[in-house]
């Protein structure tokens, strides 16, 4: 029976705590104010679900004993993020105890229910005591310098939104993107990701600590045998490899001198990665293996091209030469739904003013400009075999580029940070590229070639990156903080 391919995997979804702040002393002195902020809670906690996360909303907290009690009940819920939204007034004391002990990241919402008081109308109150009332639904931004103070002297990180409650879309959006930003977190505290073969020999800068990455980003590594893929790929019917052809044939754009006992080889390895990931339960791929020596191992590697290429589009990222930082790296921007395709420096266009980035192996198939071209190559270049490449450009259009750099200066307090995003937001553009079989694709910053190079260069990444289509720095950076590593933009 033919082998299914497997299909992209669902994000997890974040359980985010959601406590609210008042003050219990205000409920008897301005009767319908604590309802109303209640009201005010609902609302938020009803926006949030809509970015998907799962919603812990544990109401009104306005006193020490009942910040204390919130604190065990975000711990038993098992949140990702807690997010405490200031709707009035409310001391300090009723917010570090359910920080403290709910241990996770931290966004206080500062949202005032809307753009302005009505001066008029507020002042024509005749009630002074409800004109107070009133003031305290609006004062939201009254306890945050409170709040940051005793944040900062417990050592407790956190961020900020500040807005209004409706009609905000600068607000919300930002919103969103911290709980984008966490589901991706999440995504990479549950990755599992396959490690085949070895460095390629001589790349010192790929070399990396994995309990290190392990520490900064979680997830798992599951280290594999290419004998085992190879024995997989040899089991396989001659009627699951003619499908696989047959797939091929509506995925990629397949030249005419490909060779049909090549596309077999292909479509034969293909099918067995479907199968081997599904096994080991992967959602990312590093992979570098020469083979020599064991026929049967070359001829699986030698093929792996087209198979890694329709993966990464499924969301299982693939890098060559066994670069961890950048299957992570790949993973994240895949994550953020902007590709992420394997990508080093091709060549400089200093008459276009544009850098040539690409790679031989895999591609995202899905960020690609058309159908990515199926071309034979007589060699991999510095690598054993031939076989089948791809050659794809990125579209045109904003495009951020993304390396997981060894950190020489990770902040203090960094718990694993020994690693920093380095982030750069330029523009894919139409033109010529290097028809080689490999993907390639012009791209233009607005530090201009020299500067671009220059800046990039001098942050020590590894000479790979993960480039995704759209500018996604802002949600890089929410991530990083999440994280609590540096990220660093440079254009």
């Amino acid at each position: 029976m033919p082998i299914p391919a497997p299909a992209r995997q669902p994000l997890p979804q974040p359980r985010v705590g959601l406590v609210s702040l008042g003050l219990d002393a205000y409920w008897p002195q301005f009767p319908g104010l604590e309802q109303r902020l209640l009201g005010y809670t609902n609302q938020v906690a009803t926006q949030l679900a809509q970015t998907g996360v799962h919603v812990v909303n544990l109401g009104l907290i306005d006193s020490p004993p009942k910040a204390m009690q919130a604190g065990h009940d975000l711990r038993r819920n098992d949140v990702d993020l807690l997010v405490i939204y200031v709707t009035t007034y409310a001391l300090s004391a009723t917010v570090l105890p359910m920080v403290q002990r709910a241990g996770v990241p931290v966004l206080l919402l500062n949202l005032q229910p809307s753009a302005a008081i009505d001066y008029a109308a507020f002042n024509a109150m005749t009630d002074r005591s409800a004109m107070t009332g009133e003031w305290l639904a609006w004062c939201n931004a009254c306890p945050l310098p409170e709040i940051a103070n005793v944040f900062l002297r417990a050592g407790i990180r956190f961020h900020q939104v500040t807005g209004m409650l409706e009609d905000d879309p600068e607000a919300w959006t930002e919103i969103r993107d911290w709980m984008q930003a966490l589901t991706v977190r999440e995504t990479l505290s549950h990755c599992r990701t396959g490690l085949l073969g070895h460095y390629y020999s001589g790349m010192l800068d790929i070399v990396t600590d994995l309990t290190a990455i392990n520490a900064t980003f979680g997830g798992h590594f599951e280290m594999l045998e290419a004998d085992e893929l190879s024995a997989l790929r040899k089991s396989l019917p001659a009627a699951v490899v003619e499908d696989q052809v047959a797939y091929f044939q509506t995925q990629f754009d397949v030249q005419p001198d490909c060779d049909a006992m090549e596309l077999a080889r292909a479509a034969r390895t293909s099918a067995a990665l479907d199968r081997w990931v599904h096994q080991h339960d992967l959602q990312a791929l590093a992979y570098y293996y020469k083979g020599t020596g064991i026929g049967a191992n070359e001829d699986t590697l030698s093929s792996i091209i087209l198979g890694t290429s329709l993966l990464t589009a499924r969301g299982l990222p693939v890098a060559g030469e066994y670069e961890v930082k950048n299957v992570i790296a790949m993973k994240i921007m895949d994550a953020f739904s902007a590709g992420g395709s394997f990508s080093e420096f091709y060549a400089t266009d200093f008459a276009a003013d544009l850098v040539l980035l690409g790679h031989d192996g895999p591609g995202h198939l899905a960020i690609a400009d058309g159908k990515a071209k199926v071309r034979p190559l007589g060699v991999y270049h510095g690598k054993v075999g031939n076989g089948l490449s791809i050659e794809m450009s990125v579209k045109p259009g904003p495009v951020t580029l993304l390396s997981v750099v060894e950190d020489p200066n990770p902040p203090s307090g960094a718990t694993g940070g020994r690693f920093l995003l380095l982030i750069a937001q330029g523009e894919s553009v139409p033109g010529p590229i290097l028809e080689i079989g490999n993907t390639n694709s012009r791209y233009r910053f607005s530090l201009g070639t020299r500067g671009f190079i220059n800046a990039w260069t001098s942050h020590g990444p590894a000479h790979h990156c993960a480039i995704g289509v759209g500018h996604i720095a802002p949600k890089l950076e929410k991530l990083a903080a999440l994280l609590n590593i540096r990220a660093v933009q440079i254009c």
